[in-house]
């Protein structure tokens, strides 16, 4: 005969069989063994420690390993992920980002707290700092030459369309203006070497500038976040009339397609092979001396294989001066680009980001960046 426990643990299983409850509430993990006795929420193991730094509002059990009482049960049943969707996700603006298991500890900690502390997604006067076109504030900003954070100014304006930034608090011209319709931002914890590092990119004379900033307040950081993704969608909105919500919501910010460390040679093939940092976003693959540098020392457009962009396993012949085996090489409709990685892995892992890129058939604004690549000097 099954005991209280194993009956317990019974209906808990058939619970999270029931339609909403199968994925995180929070982060949409698959496979749930947590859960939130005080919401009525199933979540992830990663998530249930988030829920434990707002232990006054959510108080957290093994779905598998904990005792549960039959109350407790009972408003599980009541309850479930659905309805605390409906509950606490009533009014998230459509340009919030509602972040994956995949991101970093910041947003899926921020969120947490947003729907379930604060409830901001109940009431829209909660959602001014991130929702009202105009955001003033300072962020430790790291020095493009000494690589010393100091504290700047910064303002996004939405009206003017424009991120800028501040080098002396009185000062009255901004050290830079960084159009909206340019910018990026990827919170990069592991790069910048702080939780709430935030690396916001844009074009500068159609080449990459980087910045990195952080701020010691999460939810101040994530506001941030979320204002130049507000900035970002009513741009688009404007710029691209007509075009569904759901096309603009992934063009709001984006992460890199895959970031990490191979060496190169010169475009002449004849010099040693050298260490570099690279990054690819979107189209460009960039590369670095350092990953924190202000810009990137070369960059390369990759299109698509229909325009005669192809990626290669190995190096072409004669070539020489590499210390890491794993070689491969883009072809361009304009010339070769060898590369050599350290690890089989990685050849593979980076082929594959390559190839993503190159199955992808062009925009027509790729056709643009495309055209100033091959204008470059």
């Amino acid at each position: 005969m099954a005991t209280d426990q194993e009956k317990t643990r019974m209906c808990l299983k058939q619970l999270l069989e029931k339609p909403g409850n199968g994925n995180c509430a929070d982060c949409g993990a698959a496979e749930p063994e947590w859960a939130s006795y005080t919401l009525g929420v199933f979540v992830c193991h990663s998530c249930s420690g988030l829920h434990r730094n707002i232990a006054q509002i959510s108080k957290v059990k093994s779905v598998l390993l904990d005792p549960w009482s039959s109350s407790e049960l009972e408003f599980m049943d009541s309850a479930g992920n659905n309805a605390a969707k409906a509950k606490y996700e009533q009014i998230v603006p459509a340009f919030y980002y509602q972040p994956t298991h995949r991101d970093c500890t910041l947003l899926r900690d921020q969120w947490i707290r947003a729907k379930y502390e604060r409830k901001e997604f109940l009431c829209v006067e909660k959602q001014e700092p991130y929702s009202a076109g105009y955001r003033e504030g300072f962020l430790w900003k790291r020095g493009r030459d000494n690589g010393q954070y100091l504290n700047r100014k910064f303002i996004l304006s939405e009206r003017e369309g424009v991120l800028k930034y501040f080098n002396k608090h009185d000062a009255r011209e901004p050290k830079a203006i960084m159009r909206i319709n340019t910018v990026n931002a990827t919170f990069q914890p592991a790069k910048i070497g702080t939780a709430h590092g935030l690396q916001i990119t844009y074009l500068k004379e159609n080449s990459t500038r980087n910045i990195f900033v952080y701020h010691e307040d999460g939810k101040e950081m994530v506001d941030w976040f979320n204002a130049i993704r507000a900035a970002r969608f009513n741009y688009l909105q404007v710029a691209f009339p007509g075009t569904p919500k759901s096309d603009l919501l992934p063009k709001l910010t984006r992460n890199y397609i895959k970031e990490g460390y191979m060496e190169k040679t010169g475009p002449k093939h004849t010099e040693g092979f050298k260490k570099r940092w690279f990054s690819m976003d979107d189209r460009r693959l960039m590369y670095f001396k350092d990953p924190l540098d202000a810009y990137a020392r070369g960059e390369v457009f990759i299109g698509s294989k229909e325009n005669y962009y192809t990626v290669l396993p190995g190096l072409p012949p004669n070539i020489q001066g590499y210390a890491w085996p794993f070689g491969i090489t883009i072809v361009t409709p304009d010339r070769k680009f060898p590369v050599t990685c350290e690890t089989e892995d990685e050849q593979k892992d980076w082929m594959a980001a390559f190839q993503a890129v190159i199955n992808r058939p062009m925009l027509p604004q790729d056709y643009a960046v495309e055209a100033y690549f091959k204008h470059k000097p």
